[in-house]
Formats: C-alpha cells, sequence, structure tokens
C-alpha cells in the first residue's frame, strides 16, 4: 500500500512539474507574432463592422489562424481540438481546446474578436490596414482592439500543440465574429452560448481578452442610451415672451433630471472596492434642432445622450426612474423656470393654451453592468499571474460597456477580463499597442494556466 501511495504522489508530482517546465518556457516569438499580425491587419479593410454599409468578413482573418493551427489539430494527429463555427456564411468563429484530463475542470479564453472598427484613412497619418513596426511600436486598425490579441492567443496555442504539456485542466480559445456591433445578433458569441458550444468553458474560469493597459479590469458599466426632444413654440426671437423656446427647456430639463438623477444614484461603496473611475453618470452627447434663420426660436430642439451605470444599481431601474422624472417635468413645465433665462423665458403660455412637452425614448441594446468576482480561484490565479510577470496587480474598473460579457455572467460563466493593448488607442485614429506589452501579456497568460492547473491538481 506505502509502495502504492508513494507511487502514485511521484506521478502526480512529476505530471505537475512536466506541465510547469512546458508552460515556464513559453514566451512569445516575436518574428510568428508580428508575420500573424501584420496578415491579419492586412486584412482588416474587410473586417470594419458598421452595417449596412460595412459588413464584416472575419473568415478572412480566421483563415490565418487556421492555417497555423490546424497543422496541430487532432485531424492531423496533433492535440488541439478545433471548430470553425459560422452561423452567417463568411461570419465564422473558431474554438479551440488543448484537452487535459477528464474532471479537471477548464480555463477559457474568449473575447478575441475578428472584426474591428471602421478606419477613414484620410484621417489616419499611416495606412490603418497595413501593420506599421517602429521598434516596440505597433501601428494599425486592431493592434490594441482586437487583433494584437488574437494573434498573441493564436501563438499560445500553436506552442502548446508544438510542446504538448501534460495539463490536468483544459485549456480553450474562442475567437469571435461580430464584436463591435450589437445591433445584429446570432453571429457571435451570443449564438455560441445559445448553441451549447461554450458549456464547457463554465467548469473554470472565462478570461475575456479585449481590455487594456496590461491590468485586470474587474468592473464595468451599464449603458442606456437616449433622446429628449423638446416641444416648444416657434416664433420670432424679437418677441421671447410668445415664444417656448425649446432649447432652454431642454437645457433647464437636462439639469433638472441630473440634479435628480445624481441624488437617486449617488455613488455606491462598492464602487471604491472594485476601483471605479467614476460613479454612475447622466449626461449629454449630442445636440440639434431644426435649420431656420438665427432670428427664429425653433420648435422643436433635440438632445442625446446616456446614462452610465455602474453594477451596482439595476440600469433597468434607471430607464424607470428617468421616465418617471421626465412625467413630473410635463406635468408643470413651468415648475424650471427660476428666472434663469431671463424675465421673459418661460414653457407654459396659458393664454394659448400651450405647454411645452418632452418627449423620451431609451434606445435599443441597453447593456448591464459587470462586477468580476473577487473571490473565485480564476481571480485568485489572474492576481498571481500579474504580480509573477509584472510584479504588481492593480485591478481598475471603468463604465465603458461590455454588455456581451454580463451576458455570459448571467448564464453562468465566471467572467475575468484582461487585455494588453492601450485604452488611449481603442477606436482611436492612428491606433497603436507595444510588441513589449503583448511579450509581457503571453507571459502573464502562460503563467495564469500554470497557476490555475496547479490549483486544480491540489484541490
Amino acid at each position: 500500500r506505502l509502495a502504492v501511495e508513494y507511487h502514485c504522489e511521484h506521478s502526480i508530482i512529476h505530471t505537475r512539474q512536466q506541465a510547469v517546465m512546458s508552460l515556464a518556457s513559453l514566451e512569445l516569438k516575436e518574428e510568428r507574432f508580428v508575420s500573424l499580425l501584420g496578415k491579419l491587419i492586412g486584412e482588416a479593410k474587410y473586417l470594419q463592422n458598421n452595417p449596412p454599409d460595412l459588413v464584416p468578413v472575419e473568415d478572412r482573418a480566421a483563415r490565418h489562424i487556421l492555417e497555423i493551427l490546424e497543422p496541430l489539430s487532432s485531424d492531423n494527429n496533433g492535440p488541439l481540438l478545433i471548430q470553425h463555427v459560422s452561423f452567417v456564411e463568411g461570419r465564422g468563429n473558431i474554438i479551440v481546446e488543448y484537452p487535459g484530463q477528464p474532471g479537471g475542470g477548464c480555463i477559457s479564453f474568449v473575447g478575441a474578436h475578428l472584426d474591428v472598427v471602421t478606419a477613414n484613412p484620410d484621417t489616419w497619418t499611416f495606412d490603418p490596414f497595413t501593420l506599421t513596426q517602429n521598434g516596440d511600436k505597433l501601428q494599425g486598425r486592431g493592434v490594441t482592439d482586437c487583433l494584437g490579441h488574437v494573434a498573441m492567443l493564436t501563438e499560445l496555442f500553436r506552442q502548446l500543440g508544438e510542446l504538448k504539456p501534460k495539463l490536468q485542466t483544459s485549456v480553450l480559445a474562442v475567437f469571435i465574429a461580430n464584436e463591435e456591433n450589437a445591433t445584429l445578433t446570432g453571429v457571435g458569441v451570443d449564438e455560441l452560448v445559445k448553441h451549447g458550444l461554450l458549456d464547457k468553458c463554465k467548469e473554470g474560469p472565462l478570461y475575456w481578452l479585449d481590455t487594456a493597459d496590461s491590468q485586470p479590469c474587474i468592473g464595468t458599466g451599464g449603458i442606456a442610451a437616449w433622446q429628449l426632444i423638446a416641444h416648444g413654440k416657434l416664433f420670432h426671437s424679437g418677441l421671447p415672451h410668445k415664444s417656448i423656446n425649446p432649447i432652454e427647456f431642454l437645457m433647464d430639463a437636462v439639469t433638472e433630471i441630473q440634479k435628480r438623477f445624481y441624488k437617486d444614484f449617488a455613488p455606491h461603496p462598492e464602487e471604491a472596492r472594485y476601483g471605479f473611475a467614476t460613479c454612475s453618470t447622466l449626461k449629454p452627447t449630442q445636440w440639434s434642432y431644426p435649420a431656420g434663420s438665427i432670428n427664429q426660436i425653433p420648435g422643436t430642439a433635440t438632445v442625446c445622450g446616456d446614462c452610465r451605470v455602474t453594477p451596482f444599481y439595476d440600469v433597468y431601474e434607471v430607464i424607470v426612474k428617468v421616465r418617471s422624472y421626465v412625467e413630473d417635468i410635463n406635468s408643470n413645465p413651468d415648475s424650471l423656470v427660476t428666472g434663469q433665462r431671463g424675465p421673459c423665458s418661460r414653457y407654459e403660455l396659458p393664454e394659448e393654451g400651450l405647454k411645452g412637452r418632452l418627449e423620451l425614448t431609451f434606445f435599443e441594446n441597453v447593456g448591464k453592468g459587470v462586477a468580476c468576482n473577487l473571490e473565485s480561484k480564476g481571480f485568485r490565479a489572474l492576481v498571481e499571474a500579474f504580480n509573477e510577470v509584472l510584479g504588481d496587480c492593480k485591478p481598475y474598473s471603468i463604465t465603458g460597456s461590455l454588455p456581451c460579457i454580463r451576458d455570459l455572467q448571467d448564464a453562468g460563466f465566471d467572467v475575468q477580463t484582461l487585455g494588453f493593448g492601450k485604452l488611449a488607442a481603442y477606436h482611436a485614429n492612428n491606433e497603436y499597442g507595444y510588441l513589449s506589452d503583448f511579450q509581457k501579456g503571453f507571459r502573464v497568460l502562460a503563467v495564469l494556466m500554470d497557476r490555475y492547473n496547479s490549483a486544480v491538481q491540489a484541490a
């Protein structure tokens, strides 16, 4: 019996050492990474996602990934299990699995997407659809969001397929289509979940690889975009007492709505714990009014904006509250008149039986915020990996929105997020990232696999 116990223990230690040695040897191979990234960015013109004018063909990127990984697939006597899944022609997703042991759980990297936002070459200082390298700096549409992560993750699985370390835990990569557009569904990760193709990812942490600045992002905001139209009375600007000025009405209405919003959705104690850069916010982002003479008060004016809501408040409760603010104003528009617009400005004309009126619309695609589970094994492994590779771990939270990851969290996935591009370059002209950041990111993923695999083996 003692001999059997010793043999089993020795076998487990040997297996762990083999996994550790193999994972510890993983380093980003610069030439291979840059070569693949160049091919991907060379396709970026056809990966732009802004329908109906620009509909991406993600398979143009997918083919470069498959060209590298398919020779290492089970179809070619390799260890990788590869699925190329399309729900819309030309717009495929790729699921790659490096199998561990039965019952060993799973660690997955999801969110590296094959589409990009649009880029107008006339507003860039270099060709956005050609990779430019200037020393450590890599430039082109998709370097940060998210083709750099696609290339990094492809190289990670190429090395797993080549080295074949014995792992207790299975490792999955999911390259997704249609991340940059929320109006069209049934193409990307939403449809993969619907068909149960990501169920295995529930067996361990799901790392969403599409954030920035080389630290874990542990919180994101919900979003509800809105439009507010003020209906007044068009009239000559020399007779403002005979008009209901919709521009002034809107300004005062937004002020009142914001005042009430920040009272009802004040900074939440958990926001400090998660390191949110801001509390929940409501603000205008666009103003418009009908064309007309400068000496004419228009009949209508429109303001659009959004509510960015930390995950500790329900975004749908926010919508209900904001609707109630508008209803209260509509019941008594002149309640906003305090002389701040001068003695002649008013929002009701009782002698004419007229009242200013607000019309509020919330747009579709309301999204909820995310607060990652800070007590999970996946998060602890993430902290250890960042501490080992970068020397520190400084998680952050922002009220930028990633609605799809909240959907994953609600579906039972342990979602954690990280990324190694530059936040300042997201969706920006002259997009860039740094080779050294992706090299460190690659090491973070390797150590992360090791730490989580070791935790599973020790359990």
